[in-house]
């Protein structure tokens, strides 16, 4: 029985962007960074923590190496407590956020990364 997520797997060009993205607009943190037979992996989350975190992989290596991996970005979505301030701060950061809409589960925003893949909040109690 699968009792947690452990890891989400994002496929990112540019993983030094990415993770400049996560950690100085996002307020994540780097758990790992590590390197092996030339394949890159830096594991990243909300803090330290997290039951759940999120793996950056070079989407241009597992290209090259034809894994038959479907590379499409994941469609993540974060819950927040401090919905609002969190928009309002990513906006103040320069990333680009959707409006506040309300949906049948909460209300809930978009925001784009580097690469202009879309992830949502939701807002939590």
């Amino acid at each position: 029985m699968i009792t947690k997520i452990g890891q989400v797997m994002v496929y990112v060009r540019d993983q030094d962007a990415a993770v400049t993205f996560w950690t100085e607009k996002m307020g994540f943190t780097v758990l790992h960074d590590k390197e092996n037979e030339g394949m890159r992996w830096i594991e990243i989350a909300p803090r330290e923590d997290a039951e759940t975190s999120i793996v950056l992989h070079d989407k241009n290596l597992l290209e090259q190496m034809d894994t038959g991996l479907s590379l499409e970005t994941s469609s993540l979505l974060f819950y927040a407590s401090n919905f609002e301030q969190l928009r309002n701060e990513l906006a103040e950061k320069g990333v680009t956020v959707g409006d506040i809409v309300a949906m049948p589960t909460g209300r809930t925003f978009n925001f784009a990364d580097a690469e202009d893949n879309y992830f949502a909040v939701l807002e939590s109690n």
